[in-house]
């Protein structure tokens, strides 16, 4: 889907959310690389990143092109700083959930951008009538879990050893739901 482009004040800083365009797809590739090697709470490698520039072309405009995804990207005083993505589930009994995943360059976390982002997700989730929205979460991302708890998720499972690092430790993974006023 499209959504209407947002700028916001920021601390004194320009906080530009905008649709992800074709244009931006080698820039997305390199920043998919760029925070999964930053960030043990990715589910990927930097190597694992191998699209294309034209595949990933592909996926933004069936992004775009759908009633029920949405891939929000930010930019503070003109660069960067990450996205945030709403996926509708498309089985009919699954229709009024959607997952959500967020991620900023590290030098951009804690400014409260990730927030701002997610904000945004909720407000194009209820404008599509979800009820539930959905996350997953590494356990040991303890800011990450502390901030969705404060926008009004709960946790509502774990899955141990949800993850294998290269060096043999795993990562326990929390699911987390909210529900919007659509479900009430």
């Amino acid at each position: 889907m499209i959504w209407k482009s947002r700028q916001l004040q920021l601390n004194g800083h320009e906080l530009l959310l905008r649709t992800a365009g074709e244009s931006d797809a080698e820039m997305l590739l390199q920043y998919l690389k760029t925070t999964s090697g930053e960030s043990r709470f990715l589910i990927r490698e930097p190597e694992e990143i191998t699209l294309s520039v034209e595949e990933e072309r592909r996926f933004i405009r069936s992004q775009n092109e759908s009633e029920r995804s949405l891939m929000l990207l930010g930019f503070l005083d003109g660069e960067h700083v990450g996205n945030c993505s709403l996926m509708g589930l498309q089985p009919l009994r699954y229709r009024h959930r959607a997952e959500i995943a967020v991620a900023l360059y590290q030098q951009y976390t804690g400014r409260g951008i990730g927030k701002i982002m997610l904000q945004e997700l909720f407000s194009a989730a209820e404008a599509k009538g979800f009820e539930q929205l959905e996350l997953e979460v590494i356990a040991d991302n303890k800011r990450a879990i502390a901030l969705y708890q404060k926008l009004g998720f709960e946790i509502f499972g774990t899955l141990p050893h949800n993850m294998k690092y290269r060096d043999g430790r795993y990562a326990d993974a929390c699911f987390m739901m909210k529900r919007l006023q659509a479900g009430q």
